[in-house]
């Protein structure tokens, strides 16, 4: 009796789903778009369903395809976990390495820190992509994800990589021309920068004063004329003097050294941004994913002692 999922099926969907496209796919595997799209015909007449809806300019899995995507996924995980614990990997890192960040940070800090990993580890690939909001906590997508605060799921492994924390900061001219806030309301009658990220509350900051039982957390409903999804434009636009912007600390620190930017509300804290490598359980044993955290926690442990004042 004919097999109809054959084993390089499992490797071959998840990274066609992974790519968006037969092209992008091809191009990832090193083969023709015709060459994908033959493999994933066959495919489909073994099963006896569609996996991919197809249009021009790209695709989209069926609901068998996705349930296909979840469970290849799945296993081809266990058995690099069941590689791991039997010893039969190398416990040199190599093979594919799939890593999420956000925009800014992605292209400032993690970006040139794979780029000294794969240096030290020629043996390892990776594919480094970066989005606006972080994947979902179950996106299986990723091997690793570097994201700000602890993620609230224990489906997933999480390791502080650095500390970090976000600032209100505004540049010295506008300070002069609108005055410097002394407290937390004061922030209604300035021009705040908005940042819409993930899923946390939109035009809502939150300062902290005091510690212990005797703290107060006061939120503030901020405008603004400005807003924007990318970190690094609020910054650009606090810098030319447009208003209050609330930001991590990597992000600005250089900013505040030389004087550009100017901390307001000192005295009063903001909620914590530290940053933490996250990935699935099944992963913690591979030797790529162990030695990447491992670099990234080094790295951005000097980087935060370089920029201490």
């Amino acid at each position: 009796m004919a097999t109809s999922i054959l084993p390089a099926d499992l490797g071959f969907f998840s990274a066609l789903a992974a790519a968006g496209s037969l092209s992008a796919a091809a191009r990832e595997l090193g083969i023709s778009t015709a060459a994908v799209s033959k493999h994933l015909a066959q495919m489909e007449s073994r099963i006896g369903v569609a996996l991919v809806n197809r249009t021009t300019r790209r695709m989209s899995l069926t609901p068998e395809g996705e349930l296909y995507l979840e469970h290849a996924r799945r296993i081809l995980g266990e058995i690099d976990g069941l590689e791991q614990l039997l010893g039969v990997a190398s416990s040199t890192p190599k093979g594919l390495l799939r890593v999420n960040a956000t925009l800014g940070f992605g292209r400032s800090h993690v970006s040139p820190v794979i780029s000294k990993f794969v240096r030290k580890h020629p043996g390892v690939e990776v594919q480094l992509q970066l989005s606006v909001n972080p994947p979902p906590l179950t996106d299986d997508s990723y091997d690793v994800c570097v994201r700000f605060g602890a993620p609230p799921d224990s489906r997933v492994v999480s390791r502080r990589l650095a500390p970090n924390r976000r600032v209100l900061c505004a540049s010295p001219a506008y300070l002069a021309r609108h005055g410097t806030p002394k407290v937390p309301h004061d922030l209604t009658r300035h021009n705040c920068i908005g940042i819409r990220q993930g899923e946390e509350a939109y035009g809502v900051w939150r300062l902290s004063s005091g510690r212990g039982r005797h703290a107060t957390v006061e939120a503030v409903k901020t405008r603004g004329g400005l807003t924007t999804n990318d970190g690094e434009i609020a910054v650009n636009w606090a810098l030319d003097g447009h208003g209050i912007v609330m930001r991590a600390e990597w992000d600005v620190g250089r900013h505040l050294r030389s004087g550009r930017l100017v901390q307001v509300l000192p005295q009063y804290a903001t909620p914590d941004a530290d940053i933490y490598a996250v990935y699935p359980q099944r992963h913690q044993l591979a030797a790529r994913v162990r030695a990447f955290v491992d670099f990234l926690a080094q790295s951005f442990n000097q980087q935060a002692l370089a920029q201490r004042p």
